[in-house]
């Protein structure tokens, strides 16, 4: 047979094999997922319980050096099933079950470099997964992605909840409600409320050395942007390439978004071997102090990080069953003209001493490391860093990037500053320090891989009630986050405010007081702050729920909620039975009616409920908070009134 009869039969296969679509189901069979190539372009389609979600969406890359989404036939397709589960080092559940059904389309050009496209597919019970995989080959050398073109084409229109990507810094930004067709380019998680029982968010899952995803509306169909770098260039790669894991996450009910653990199945393993050592827990420190203008980052007359003021508040902390205390400003580099070290303490503040005493009282000081965007200057130090204060038994460290762009050139986002990021979070694994990031790229679940990633800020968090001149958050916002933001990990939003006093005329905590104890279990961080000043805790009744609360979880459930208006969060503790719930509201009161049917069957509890009092308002009366004692059982329904802009907090402990 001659050459070219052979090649002639085998571009005719290929082609045939095309014309069918390929399809994978979801384990219980209610998502369909089918691939096709058609004109050598390759499409994905989508259907849940038979009704279609996603109409054909685009795949594939421009590269600099030509284009990766046209001229392909099926080279040939891998199958495959998995089911295990795996137990996280901390977390919103101990175990978490993965289970998916797996199809690989190998693709291949059949003009031009005949360059090869690998994509994976994953489906779960709660949604799909895919990646693109550049395999190395002899056409392929350095690769510059110029564009990805991944389309996700709803089939209808729909509202969604989202932040603009050009007018937002550091992703803290009010989440908004407006129909898909009518966006901007937006952050993701991108949440859509599609229609009656079927919600989605559009995410990513594993971004390690890539670009932050971003998604530009063309009418119903969602279009990818990724953060570039500075030249234009999205990614770029030597000879292979491996992308994030672009996912869509599907649920009947709001809550079912907030309780699928899509993303981080999608996240390879741990690779940190002994995690002894990554301990969560719940903190203070001088910080909202200095938001209020009482304090001063900077050394001077109210300077905040000094060695007496912050062993007051090691002092509390260990009277009340904080695990550790924070001092912002403590180092060189917040006054003027001085050279940014992350090694040198200001004369007024002892942090050998300080490490020491806090050890002593049986928890840590946590460092501060701002560098101001100064990436280079953290990589630079890190190493000497992490090793100095590990030798003083400190074991979090809180990182961050006040600056619009990292060492003024690109976005935080751009894959420049996802390399940043990773080589911090490896640095400080091998001296056994915790971070916390603020200023970050939008997580995408690698604390599956790095436990020492605890916890991240990308969110307009409880600051703005200090300083905004707006007025603040407002009621609905942290009603909103936890179908929004907060699905893409943890968030340190900093909440538990007391005295709602303001500096800015207008500006406090749109809450009541028993909100902001709901929020302590509603926005999951597993290092937790308790923001407010010591002296508004001390001797404060409500404490004694702050005190109690863990912050790694066995389970946790969505009781109900609707984006926007209200939402209740139950989590059972680690290593225990007793459950905490969260319940708060936004901007109008509502009677909730709370089954317990998560609790155990046959057993008797005690809950113990802190809730908005009498004539509470979170603008007219914000201290009115009610408490009452009840026995439950898993048959029991709590009834609760909400205030406006209110809330409720309930510790239930099994006593038989």
């Amino acid at each position: 047979m001659s050459r070219l009869v052979f090649l002639i039969m085998m571009v005719a296969v290929l082609s045939a094999r095309a014309a069918a679509a390929t399809k994978i189901c979801s384990p219980d069979g209610r998502i369909v997922l089918s691939v096709a190539v058609s004109k050598g372009k390759v499409f994905y389609e989508l259907e849940r319980d038979g009704a279609a979600v996603m109409k054909p969406s685009a795949l594939g890359f421009v590269l600099a050096d030509g284009r990766l989404d046209s001229g392909f036939a099926v080279a040939g397709t891998d199958t495959a099933s998995h089911d295990d589960t795996w137990r996280q080092v901390w977390g919103e559940d101990e175990y978490v079950r993965n289970h998916y059904n797996e199809l690989t389309l190998h693709l291949v050009q059949k003009h031009g470099k005949r360059r090869r496209l690998d994509i994976v597919f994953r489906a779960f019970d709660d949604g799909i997964g895919f990646r693109y995989v550049i395999p190395a080959q002899p056409t392929v050398g350095r690769i510059a992605v110029k564009d990805e073109v991944t389309q996700f084409s709803l089939t209808h229109d729909a509202y969604a909840w989202s932040i603009p990507t050009n007018r937002t810094q550091y992703f803290e930004g009010i989440y908004t409600r407006q129909r898909v067709s009518d966006l901007d380019t937006v952050c993701t998680p991108l949440t859509i409320e599609y229609e009656p029982g079927l919600y989605m968010a559009i995410h990513e899952a594993a971004l390690e050395d890539y670009a932050g995803i971003n998604l530009a509306s063309r009418g119903t169909t969602l279009v990818t942007a990724l953060t570039p770098w500075s030249d234009g260039t999205k990614v770029y790669a030597s000879q292979s390439m491996k992308s994030p894991w672009r996912i869509i996450m599907m649920a009947d009910t709001p809550g079912g978004l907030i309780t699928s653990r899509m993303m981080l199945n999608l996240n390879e393993p741990c690779r940190i071997t002994d995690t002894s050592w990554i301990e969560p827990g719940k903190y203070v420190g001088i910080w909202w102090s200095i938001h209020k203008k009482k304090n001063t980052w900077e050394m001077g007359p109210k300077h905040g990080a000094t060695t007496a003021n912050v062993k007051r508040y090691i002092d509390f902390a260990a009277r009340h069953g904080f695990s550790g205390v924070l001092a912002e400003g403590w180092n060189y580099g917040w006054g003027q003209g001085e050279q940014l070290s992350f090694m040198k303490a200001y004369p007024d503040f002892d942090i050998a001493g300080v490490a020491d005493y806090a050890l002593g009282k049986g928890l840590r000081f946590i460092a501060h490391m701002e560098s101001w965007g100064n990436a280079r200057l953290i990589e630079e130090q890190m190493d000497s860093a992490f090793a100095w204060y590990a030798s003083m038994g400190i074991r979090v460290v809180k990182t961050g990037y006040v600056g619009r762009l990292m060492d003024g050139r690109e976005l935080s986002a751009s894959q420049y500053g996802i390399r940043h990021y990773r080589k911090v979070v490896e640095a400080a694994a091998r001296h056994h320090i915790m971070i916390d990031n603020h200023e970050p790229a939008m997580p995408t679940g690698l604390q599956r891989t790095y436990p020492n990633l605890m916890t991240q800020e990308g969110v307009r968090g409880q600051e703005y009630n200090a300083w905004d001149t707006r007025g603040g958050n407002p009621p609905e916002h942290t009603a909103t986050l936890p179908f929004t933001r907060c699905l893409a990990g943890p968030v340190d939003f900093t909440p538990a405010i007391f005295n709602f006093s303001e500096v800015v005329e207008g500006t406090h905590p749109h809450s009541t007081l028993a909100k902001q104890l709901a929020e302590f279990v509603v926005l999951y961080s597993p290092l937790q702050m308790a923001a407010d000043e010591i002296a508004n805790y001390e001797f404060h009744p409500a404490l004694s729920f702050i005190e109690s609360c863990p912050t790694t979880w066995s389970k946790t459930v969505v009781p109900n909620g609707v984006i926007g208006s209200y939402v209740t969060i139950a989590r059972k503790e680690r290593g225990g039975d007793t459950w905490f719930v969260g319940s708060l509201t936004g901007s109008d009161s509502r009677e909730i009616s709370l089954k317990l049917d998560f609790l155990d069957r046959d057993a008797v509890y005690e809950a113990f409920v802190y809730e908005d009092g009498e004539g509470a308002d979170y603008q007219a009366n914000p201290y009115s908070m009610g408490f009452r004692q009840v026995e439950v059982t898993a048959a029991s329904v709590l009834s609760l009134r909400l205030a406006r802009g209110g809330g409720a907090a309930i510790r239930i402990v099994k006593v038989r």
